[in-house]
């Protein structure tokens, strides 16, 4: 019985093993950024970044179908030009880096769904938002796998910068000249994985997998490292559990998935040792004492 309901889809469809190893590498790549990208209180730039690829990755679809080489580079094309643009408007002039990062992506949100619409039906558009993860073929898993071993190689090149410009950025760039180079590759990083989660979990999902587990981790530890590959279990556990879902009761897979990552959240929440339950024991101790 066990068998049949963990270990029989994984092993009998060849589309469950694709979705599986693409989703565990998204996971390994896309959830270490996410704990910087919370660190950093930049989780909702990374929500309107995620909005940012869609107009790219819809004019390659728009050229090309659903191919995914020239989605692939219009999506970075497109959230490199909306990360510099926000970045200039909120450094030119007097909006705030947030309100030009949300003028940017509903900009992005409705001119990407618009090029979509022009050529596609309502079920290309849902590709496209939505993605489908039981549907990676070799050539999305060579892109995925490609932009996770980027991603971890240069987090590992890179690690203390990236921590110190968490903890005092301007302390950073004051003692080292890496300061605003280490900036621009993060950001980098932040739209080669939301590039790599879209051809899964399309863009309105593909954030979701980098932040819930970061969130979910911040509740059980402090410390970067461990948060990061705690964050990358989650992630784990929520593709697999998601899948699985996905298989069992007919659901679509990417929100199966993302729906995990939230349970865990709100478990976090509640159980972990920073959560809401702990910090009223500690209280009520300290006020009994």
């Amino acid at each position: 019985m066990l068998y049949d309901h963990l270990i029989a889809p994984f092993v009998e469809f060849g589309f469950m093993q694709r979705a599986l190893a693409g989703s565990l590498m998204l996971s390994a790549g896309a959830c270490p950024v996410g704990v910087f990208l919370m660190l950093r209180r930049m989780s909702l730039a990374g929500d309107a970044m995620a909005h940012a690829i869609l107009p790219g990755a819809a004019a390659g679809f728009l050229l090309y179908g659903l191919e995914i080489v020239p989605m692939t580079i219009g999506g970075l094309i497109a959230g490199v030009i909306v990360a510099l643009g926000a970045g200039a408007v909120s450094r030119f002039t007097i909006q705030k880096e947030d309100a030009s990062m949300a003028a940017f992506y509903l900009i992005s949100l409705a001119l990407g769904v618009l090029i979509v619409s022009l050529r596609g039906s309502s079920v290309d558009l849902m590709h496209v938002l939505f993605g489908t993860v039981l549907a990676l073929n070799d050539e999305a898993l060579t892109l995925i796998a490609t932009i996770a071993g980027t991603t971890l190689l240069l987090l590992a090149v890179f690690w203390r910068a990236l921590v110190a410009e968490c903890l005092d950025p301007l302390f950073l760039r004051s003692v080292s000249r890496l300061g605003t180079p280490v900036h621009f590759i993060f950001l980098g990083l932040v739209v080669l994985n939301l590039v790599g989660g879209f051809q899964a979990l399309g863009t309105l999902l593909s954030v979701g997998l980098m932040m819930l587990p970061a969130a979910a981790a911040r509740f059980w530890t402090s410390r970067v490292g461990p948060m990061c590959a705690l964050a990358v279990a989650i992630g784990f556990a929520s593709c697999i559990a998601g899948l699985l879902l996905s298989y069992h009761a007919s659901l679509p897979s990417g929100p199966a998935i993302i729906l995990s990552a939230g349970v865990v959240y709100l478990a976090s929440i509640l159980a972990g040792p920073r959560g809401v339950l702990r910090a009223r024991v500690r209280h009520h101790r300290h006020r009994t004492a």
